[in-house]
């Protein structure tokens, strides 16, 4: 069976967070400053000018964003659990619009 691209988006990120062993915050962190996991990559091969990448990541979110953790945090597994009833309603809400009465 075929990975849809969504799922994909959360492998990468799952993929990611094992591959650098960063926490769930940091992950957020990292996602909200805009980076992409093929970036994490390359900031952690050059990790010998700078920070350790999870440290790294949390100096960069709180110059930018003036706090030391998200607000709310949320793990990769519950996005992609919202994301999935998301797509399960929108799949419903289409089929009920198909199933009702047509007017001509």
């Amino acid at each position: 069976m075929a990975i849809r691209p969504s799922e994909q988006k959360w492998k990468e990120w799952i993929d990611a967070r094992q591959q650098h062993g960063l926490s769930d915050i940091q992950v957020q962190m990292a996602r909200e400053l805009g980076m992409q996991p093929g970036s994490l990559r390359k900031l952690a091969t050059h990790a010998n000018w700078k920070l350790p990448l999870p440290q790294f990541i949390e100096a960069c979110y709180r110059k930018r964003f003036a706090r030391d953790v998200p607000e709310v945090v949320h793990s990769i597994e519950e996005l992609m659990k919202r994301d999935a009833a998301n797509r399960e309603k929108k799949r419903a809400r289409k089929a009920a619009r198909a199933k009702g009465p047509k007017t001509t």
